[in-house]
């Protein structure tokens, strides 16, 4: 049991660092949601609840490998939860549960838990995104969001004002 929720909770890491998924979401996968049969799809599309938006992703091998460990699990099929609560397989962890998970590893290599949460792990990625191209549009389509404004106070970042950078623009 004890390899089986390493493999739970590395999957469900990579998946979250990958996806960008709000814990709602990520909570509320099924396995045909990545995966077709026995094989770990390498890209998904979700529609977000809060949003009702599709959001694609791409999974990396390191994620498709942890989820296929996972998904060794006997029993499952595609039309379940890809994280079902232990005590009923007929539903999925729980956000709080996801939570914990977090806090855990958080703490587990040495970090304040209260400093990071789901939502530091949905941020990761896009943040280094933003960080490496500075094109907010990608960004934005990747997190599902529908307002060009939303990412940017999302990633925390001030947007110099159009007409300085104008300014300064010689020709």
């Amino acid at each position: 049991m004890q390899i089986n929720l390493q493999h739970r909770e590395l999957a469900i890491f990579n998946l979250a660092i990958d996806s960008k998924l709000r814990a709602c979401d990520l909570v509320n996968l099924r396995v045909r949601d990545i995966a077709k049969g026995s094989a770990i799809q390498s890209r998904a599309m979700v529609l977000q609840q809060k949003t009702q938006t599709p959001v694609r992703f791409k999974l990396m091998e390191q994620t498709r490998e942890a989820l296929s460990k996972w998904l060794q699990v006997p029993g499952a099929n595609n039309s379940d939860y890809l994280f079902p609560n232990r005590t009923d397989r007929s539903n999925h962890i729980t956000t709080r549960q996801y939570t914990r998970i977090v806090k855990r590893w958080v703490t587990s290599i040495g970090l304040e838990a209260s400093a990071y949460g789901t939502h530091s792990i949905r941020r990761t990625k896009p943040a280094l995104i933003y960080k490496r191209t500075k094109n907010l549009q990608a960004v934005q389509l990747l997190l599902g969001h529908t307002k060009l404004e939303s990412t940017v106070r999302y990633l925390g970042i001030d947007v110099d004002n159009p007409l300085v950078i104008a300014e300064q623009t010689e020709v």
